[in-house]
């Protein structure tokens, strides 16, 4: 299950400070705007634990489509007329229906979504458009948290934190050497499938 923004801030919030990591260099409010196409006062009041902005799906595309049509001609150095023009040409729109797509001040149709987010290679398909502010950061901020967490890739550290053991040092184990062996063949025996021809 995913979690929600709140609870992939705290993990990430908790990772950072038990690995002593710099908060601002991890979680760069430009980095995060730009891959979650939001202006980054809207991140940064996020990160903070502030609420999304109210806005409307409409309003959410359009912005977004804005901020991603920006970012692009300030990354490739061109004009708008040049952008419009590989969008009109690769969607099969007229120029003037793909500048005013990519000025924001129009919303695309279904079929024209799917061909924006091929165009300009977004993840997460058409939701990248349409999800809500904190649903965007949170998808942006989802592979932080992986890098991060060693038990979202070790199931056994995984059910450690489950069940709340903070660390296990089996040296240090009140267990007899026999009890550990009964215990650890145990638990293997009942998670792990039986090799063929034994029960």
């Amino acid at each position: 299950m995913v979690p929600h923004l709140p609870e992939t801030l705290r993990r990430i919030n908790d990772l950072i400070q038990e690995q002593d990591l710099a908060r601002s260099e991890l979680l760069n409010i430009h980095d995060i705007a730009r891959a979650a196409a939001l202006e980054e006062s809207v991140v940064g009041c996020l990160l903070d634990g502030g609420a999304p902005p109210e806005d409307t799906v409409n309003d959410r595309v359009r912005a977004r489509l804005k901020i991603l049509s920006d970012t692009y001609l300030a990354r490739t150095e061109r004009r708008m007329s040049d952008l419009a023009g590989e969008v009109a040409e690769r969607l099969k729109i007229s120029d003037y229906w793909a500048r005013q797509l990519c000025g924001g001040k129009k919303m695309p149709n279904v079929e024209v979504l799917r061909g924006l987010v091929e165009f300009f290679d977004v993840d997460g398909e058409e939701a990248f458009f349409t999800a809500p502010a904190d649903e965007a950061v949170n998808r942006v901020l989802l592979p932080i948290l992986r890098a991060l967490d060693t038990t979202e890739t070790d199931p056994v550290l995984a059910l450690m934190e489950k069940y709340g053991v903070k660390a296990l040092d089996l040296r240090h184990s009140p267990l007899t050497p026999q009890q550990l062996d009964q215990l650890l063949a145990g638990v293997l025996h009942s998670v792990l499938p039986p090799r063929e021809g034994t029960q």
